[in-house]
């Protein structure tokens, strides 16, 4: 019997790799907003493959709008980025807590089903910038919020609440869960508030001096098919406790002026650096440890930096051209 998923967020970056992997074996339905998930051709290749369900999760979930049936359920929706954290502290706060408390309202009801959480890297990081977690960082370290006065700590707090919220849920209601701390995933369709997209759009629009913040921090960048291929390692274990685990890729550790530059040789273009110093807490390295995720699913990334940022620029550039003109 084919298993049923859900996935929230299913229009958006890792919603739509994890849908066309998941479509091969799986019945899939996409439930979405498009507050930020794209409706695009990408999307609308998939839609023949998959069912989509349209509402907004900061409000509940209406009776019988979802089967109730479901094998899987991948929480992926949320507002993500740091410049939209910085920007509007009060959408990511309002967004994540709200879409995760209905979310979980609406999944006690089900039977037999087993919930994947997305939660981030972001939720320690005021542990690392207080000198309390090691870099690698394991998923057992003390959680501290970081400083509440700067708004980029919006999100970092609503990955906090989220896995206490699911932790909570899943210890009320019995059902396995499973959460997952993704570490900057990065791939064609992610959008433009993080910093691969970003360098890629200067860099097509001719930035030289090209400028960069934090050149000396480190990165380890995880590519959205291991990611994808992780999540679903991990959702399908057949261990009813609860999983925290981290997800990314620990064998890569970048420079972000390495990366830079990376994506220069990507896209065959090398102008002069213009480095600045690092915005607030942005984290000087993160790495994380995935020893659990190797030892539980023996997971280990597949897709090389170099290799990915390859296949990621190739796409950047398509769209925006299609974006230029009017695409």
């Amino acid at each position: 019997m084919r298993k049923k998923i859900l996935i929230t967020g299913g229009a958006g970056f890792i919603g739509l790799h994890l849908a066309r992997r998941a479509a091969r074996t799986c019945d899939v339905t996409l439930l979405d907003d498009f507050s930020r998930g794209r409706s695009d051709t990408e999307l609308a290749a998939l839609l023949p493959h998959v069912a989509l369900v349209e509402h907004d999760l900061t409000t509940p979930v209406p009776d019988g709008l979802l089967a109730d049936d479901f094998t899987e359920v991948y929480h992926l929706a949320a507002v993500v980025g740091v410049g939209v954290a910085n920007d509007n502290p009060r959408r990511v706060l309002r967004t994540n807590l709200l879409s995760t408390v209905h979310l979980l309202d609406w999944f006690a009801g089900l039977t037999g089903a087993t919930l994947c959480f997305a939660s981030s890297s972001e939720a320690y990081a005021g542990s690392v910038e207080a000198g309390v977690a090691p870099v690698p960082t394991a998923e057992d370290v003390p959680l501290m919020l970081p400083d509440p006065t700067v708004p980029r700590s919006s999100y970092g707090f609503s990955k906090i609440t989220g896995e206490l919220l699911c932790r909570t849920y899943a210890r009320t209601h019995g059902f396995p869960l499973r959460m997952v701390r993704f570490h900057n995933v990065y791939g064609p369709r992610m959008g433009y508030d993080h910093v691969i997209p970003q360098f890629i759009e200067r860099l097509v629009g001719g930035a030289d001096p090209f400028e960069i913040h934090g050149a000396d921090q480190t990165r380890a960048f995880c590519h959205v098919d291991d990611a994808v291929a992780a999540i679903t390692a991990l959702t399908a274990l057949p261990t009813k406790e609860p999983l925290l685990v981290n997800v990314g890729n620990d064998q890569e550790e970048t420079l972000i002026r390495d990366l830079a530059h990376g994506v220069f040789d990507a896209l065959g273009r090398h102008p002069a650096l213009d480095v600045h110093p690092a915005p607030p807490l942005s984290p000087a390295r993160r790495v994380p440890d995935i020893s659990l995720l190797r030892a539980l699913t023996g997971h280990r990334p597949a897709v090389p930096l170099r290799e990915g940022l390859r296949s990621t620029c190739a796409w950047y550039t398509r769209d925006i051209a299609a974006r230029g003109n009017g695409g």
